[in-house]
């Protein structure tokens, strides 16, 4: 028995507990589904994408660097937006990032500061590689926050042009108000800050997202672009992710279509709606207006 089910000793605080891994749950839920072998680099090449002889057009000058989200991976996040990133004719490269000791599979576990340091030596190596002096960076969840650190703190912002947020946990989540138990489940929390520490660092008010937000949201020279579905039911309220600052756009995907009903996996994985925001914030100069038709595109 995990020790800190011994604190769950009555039936409802059992069903509050039960809402509470919820919840957990649903922050570390497939933002990729893991596959039943390991990802490699060839499975992505073989799509198209993680190809280093890969060199950017005239028309799309920077490489992509596609970052994953919480218990995500560089291939099965991106089975949907990286070919459609390819197709269009972009060098588009993912990463793995965060990854604990005997844990496969599933990354983006580790403290959100060492993973920006795992971002910071792959973009280096994506731009030695293609010769471009910039990227651009598209990140999911955990993925579309995490960069942010290494704009402000690592010296990633000369490096990146524009970075864009799918559901990003920018100011962190209240996981719908359930984080706020955790001082009820004595072990529940130093559990998450020992074994998970990627997610206590993306609940609200933690230290690290004290640190991340302190002096503005943004840095200069770099744009910024936020995707969010109001049926997000992981990073919550969904304006939580949201930037403010200049050179910072934020889209409500249900202003641009309000049939989609994807939610927090769906608008970052399969929904091409989102995908085609994703095209137009990467070249703002040839932007086409995103609609319910996008899927289709």
């Amino acid at each position: 028995m995990l020790p800190w089910f011994r604190a769950a000793r009555t039936p409802r605080t059992r069903s509050v507990f039960a809402a509470l891994l919820l919840a957990v749950t649903l922050l570390v839920a497939p933002t990729a589904t893991a596959t039943a072998a390991a990802p490699t680099a060839a499975a992505a090449t073989s799509r198209g994408w993680n190809d280093y002889s890969c060199k950017p057009s005239a028309a799309h000058p920077r490489p992509v660097v596609l970052v994953h989200g919480t218990f995500g991976n560089s291939i099965d996040n991106w089975l949907g937006l990286a070919p459609y990133l390819v197709n269009r004719g972009y060098c588009v490269f993912s990463l793995d990032y965060g990854q604990l000791p005997g844990v496969p599979f599933f990354h983006g576990l580790g403290p959100v500061d060492k993973s920006a340091e795992q971002l910071s030596v792959f973009v280096d190596r994506v731009l030695a590689s293609t010769g471009a002096p910039k990227a651009d960076i598209v990140g999911h969840s955990q993925g579309g926050m995490m960069p942010n650190y290494y704009l402000k703190f690592l010296g990633g912002a000369p490096k990146v042009n524009a970075l864009v947020g799918i559901a990003p946990s920018n100011h962190g989540t209240t996981l719908l108000g359930l984080t706020k138990l955790l001082p009820y489940f004595p072990g529940v929390e130093k559990f998450i800050n020992d074994k998970t520490p990627a997610l206590a660092d993306q609940v609200v008010g933690s230290p690290f997202m004290t640190k991340l937000t302190a002096g503005g949201d943004t840095v200069p020279g770099v744009r910024y672009t936020v995707i969010a579905t109001k049926y997000d039911q992981v990073v919550t309220p969904y304006r939580t992710q949201y930037l403010d600052g200049p050179n910072v756009r934020n889209v409500l995907l249900q202003d641009l279509c309000p049939l989609d009903l994807s939610e927090h996996v769906a608008i970052g994985t399969i929904d091409r709606i989102a995908f085609h925001e994703v095209a137009n914030a990467l070249d703002p100069s040839r932007t086409t207006p995103t609609t319910c038709a996008s899927v289709i595109g």
